[in-house]
């Protein structure tokens, strides 16, 4: 092992503590009354949901190939660079070190302060808000810092709460029988299906995100062969099921209209099942499970700079491992001020999942590309898995990235454009990063 290499410390417990810790966060709390507002039929958003499950499936097919092929720290990074190249590689590193990282973690943070004050009885003015929000990713990046197995062990515990609580719900509706069917019925849509798809799926696809996320520790995995294909597949079905059966109970609890009224869904379905005092756990619940996805957040955003720095495609600096902890110090700190720029910058909710999420959706498409250039340029490779259903599975799951960007942008172009400019900025920014180097050897 060199100075520059993370010791294999996560098993397949471990790795899927991180993934569904980073896909279980603020999104199942917060998002399906934004849906509600867009969509009328609750049968038809259930659907959507098993959709948004069904793409990041493909998805999981696509890149378990790639993470054992490569298991590397870095995950897309490494995956754009050893299938398109160094460009598309660094301008991926680019927007992650600049915005989708950042953003991700300060809308991860946010929603934790935004509870914690709620919790105090504390009026959640945006100065205070943020400063928590930047206290908050402070202590976790010192936790993480201090090493991998006990930033593991915390992101099991944490996640084993948050996945036991949300199926404690969903058993809880199941024996109290306190719905109704009649809830499932269609109502008045504010706008046709297709204007509505894009705000959907940018909600659907914050709630889902992190199903990709283990292939950045994938260097520290334990038998990545072995193991890293599980973690996939394993963790986005049952994460799917699970959100789609969440989902079910809240409009079996409350009606899709009722919904529309809200900002938050959870403390609604919980008063319907424990009364007026389950606020307070619900509070509780949320902020566990948002400080757990910020916590698994942290760990991955973190190799993906180091794995960048390593290959001289990004500051030097962040390629350091801490020379007791074996962590990825420099990055995790990085990372972590960012996120605190983030939240003080932009400090909306929304506007930080639609920046995060219009931007990693244009590399999981380049991502899942490399593996056609890959199984043409080298062939000769050992592939331990190979990604079932291609070339049709990464395919589909290139046009349907594809399709979300152009939804994306002719939904709200002012909105997005800024994010475009920033991550096309990032290829003149690579010729004259490439030049430097070539200037300092």
């Amino acid at each position: 092992m060199t100075k520059q290499d993370l010791p294999r410390s996560i098993g397949v417990w471990g790795g899927a503590a991180i993934m569904v810790g980073v896909m279980i966060g603020s999104g199942i709390f917060r998002t399906p009354p934004a849906i509600a507002k867009e969509m009328g039929s609750p049968l038809l958003i259930l659907l959507v949901w098993v959709a948004g499950g069904g793409l990041c499936m493909l998805g999981a097919f696509t890149f378990a190939e790639l993470a054992t092929l490569y298991p590397r720290s870095g995950g897309l990074y490494v995956f754009l660079r050893e299938g398109l190249g160094d460009c598309p590689a660094f301008v991926f590193g680019w927007t992650y070190l600049l915005l989708t990282q950042p953003l991700a973690l300060a809308a991860l943070a946010t929603v934790f302060a935004e509870h914690l004050l709620l919790l105090l009885g504390v009026k959640a003015d945006a100065w205070l808000v943020s400063a928590i929000t930047c206290a908050t990713l402070l202590l976790l990046t010192g936790l993480n810092v201090t090493g991998m197995k006990r930033g593991a062990g915390v992101a099991v515990v944490l996640t084993g709460f948050k996945t036991l609580a949300l199926a404690a719900i969903v058993a809880a509706a199941v024996i109290l029988m306190k719905g109704d069917a009649a809830h499932f019925a269609a109502v008045p849509a504010p706008r046709s299906f297709l204007a509505a798809l894009a705000p959907v799926l940018v909600a659907i696809f914050w709630t889902y995100d992190g199903w990709s996320d283990v292939s950045a520790v994938a260097e520290e995995v334990r038998e990545p062969q072995r193991l890293i294909p599980r973690i996939f597949l394993l963790g986005t079905a049952g994460i799917t099921a699970l959100y789609v059966a969440v989902n079910a109970v809240y409009f079996w609890l409350v009606p899709l209209e009722e919904m529309r009224d809200t900002d938050t869904i959870a403390p609604l379905v919980m008063q319907r099942l424990l009364g007026p005092a389950a606020g307070v756990v619900v509070t509780v619940l949320i902020m566990v499970s948002v400080l757990g996805s910020t916590h698994a957040s942290a760990i991955v955003g973190s190799r993906v700079m180091f794995a960048q720095a390593r290959d001289r495609l990004l500051f030097s600096f962040l390629g350091r491992v801490h020379a007791r902890f074996q962590t990825p110090s420099s990055a995790l700190w990085a990372q972590a001020v960012l996120g605190c720029a983030a939240s003080l910058g932009v400090r909306q909710f929304e506007k930080l999942i639609d920046g995060f999420v219009f931007t990693i959706w244009v590399f999981y498409g380049l991502s899942a590309l490399s593996i056609f250039t890959l199984r043409v340029r080298r062939p000769d490779l050992p592939r331990p898995f190979r990604c079932w259903g291609y070339p049709v599975v990464p395919a589909v799951f290139i046009l349907a990235a594809a399709g979300m960007l152009v939804m994306s942008i002719v939904e709200s172009p002012r909105q997005t454009l800024p994010w475009l400019v920033v991550l096309l900025l990032g290829i003149p920014a690579f010729y004259l990063w490439k030049r430097g180097v070539r200037h300092s050897a």
